[in-house]
């Protein structure tokens, strides 16, 4: 079965690239910009035809980590008169944030497919607590309508969930609807997981179920989405702060292990569903970051150029790009080791 779950994870992974770069591919064309390849992998070929029509070579390469969509002008000075770097700017904006756009619509449509899969919606009120529930003890009472945590307001159990974990860990101030009016209960303690070296905070009660309805489904689809969203930008912020370590991440040894795990379970289709639809949201919101050879950075030269007025020499962008290409490589090599690693351990 583990050959099984390799598989998945490839298909996974392959569509997940397939539609990041069709949302490159798609706009670059709509602009009518060249473009030389649309790749799906990375290193060495296993199949490439090329389009008599456009010239645009359709490769399948060996990797499943990575693709890209070559065009002229997007690391040199092309003379071609529909080269990238001489499109307007808003274009040329456009056609840099298309991936990362295309994986968060991917994700925002496979959370509603699981919500419809699922078939069943949470909120937020209060119905009952869990023995010895210390939340109950600072003031939290059943009917309670909970609509922020320390800052961050909550719609859904998802994202009430979400912060508890995530800002529960220590005391925060609770807001909650009662009988109509508004309430504040401050300095509230959840109880802890610690057993890791992070420590996080566990809803300590039960919560309303909702009805079923459109409304409900796009409500919580939104919510799930934006905490989706939250929640990747959170963890990369928690990582610059030194809150989560190398051994906390994964490459494609782990998440190769992690969904076949998701695969495997007694809700394999929905574990798959809702990792997928995170795996897409990540990847859509880790390339936005401003760092060089990542669609954001590319997207950052593009608005400062346009401010500026001036072009950005071609040729500095591409080595640029390519020292930030060899430190995600880097960052890619040194993960994988650990996950493989981490395998041998167990």
């Amino acid at each position: 079965m583990t050959l099984v779950y390799i598989l998945i994870a490839i298909l996974v992974f392959g569509f997940l690239i397939l539609i990041h770069e069709l949302g490159h591919f798609l706009t670059a064309r709509l602009f009518r910009v060249t473009v030389k390849e649309f790749s799906v992998g990375m290193g060495p070929k296993i199949l490439s035809k090329k389009s008599e029509k456009t010239g645009t070579s359709y490769s399948l390469r060996a990797l499943p980590i990575g693709g890209f969509v070559a065009m002229a002008g997007e690391d040199d000075d092309s003379e071609d008169e529909n080269a990238l770097g001489k499109k307007p700017a808003w274009q040329q904006f456009i056609i840099m944030i298309a991936g990362s756009a295309m994986n968060i619509l991917l994700g925002v449509i496979l959370t509603l497919v699981l919500i419809l899969v699922t078939g069943r919606l949470y909120g937020t009120t209060v119905t009952g607590f869990a023995e010895g529930a210390s939340s109950q003890q600072y003031g939290l009472t059943e009917g309670d309508r909970i609509v922020k945590v320390g800052k961050h307001s909550t719609g859904t159990v998802f994202d009430l969930s979400y912060t508890i974990l995530h800002d529960g860990g220590k005391a925060v101030d609770v807001t909650v609807v009662r009988n109509g009016e508004t309430v504040v209960l401050e300095n509230v303690s959840f109880p802890t997981d610690g057993s890791g070296r992070v420590t996080y905070g566990q809803r300590d009660f039960y919560v309303n179920e909702e009805k079923f309805s459109f409304f409900n489904v796009i409500k919580h689809t939104a919510y799930r989405s934006v905490t989706t969203v939250r929640m990747i930008w959170e963890s990369l912020i928690d990582l610059v702060r030194g809150k989560y370590g190398l051994k906390d991440m994964s490459g494609p040894v782990g998440l190769t292990k992690t969904i076949g795990e998701a695969a495997a379970s007694r809700d394999g289709g929905q574990s798959l569903l809702y990792l997928s639809a995170l795996i897409a949201v990540n990847l859509g919101v880790f390339n936005l970051l401003p760092f060089p050879a990542l669609d954001g950075f590319r997207a950052l030269l593009v608005v400062i150029e346009g401010i500026s007025g001036r072009k950005i020499n071609r040729e500095v962008q591409g080595y640029i790009n390519l020292a930030g290409l060899v430190l995600l490589m880097i960052l890619m090599i040194a993960v994988t080791c650990t996950d493989v690693m981490s395998l041998f351990k167990k």
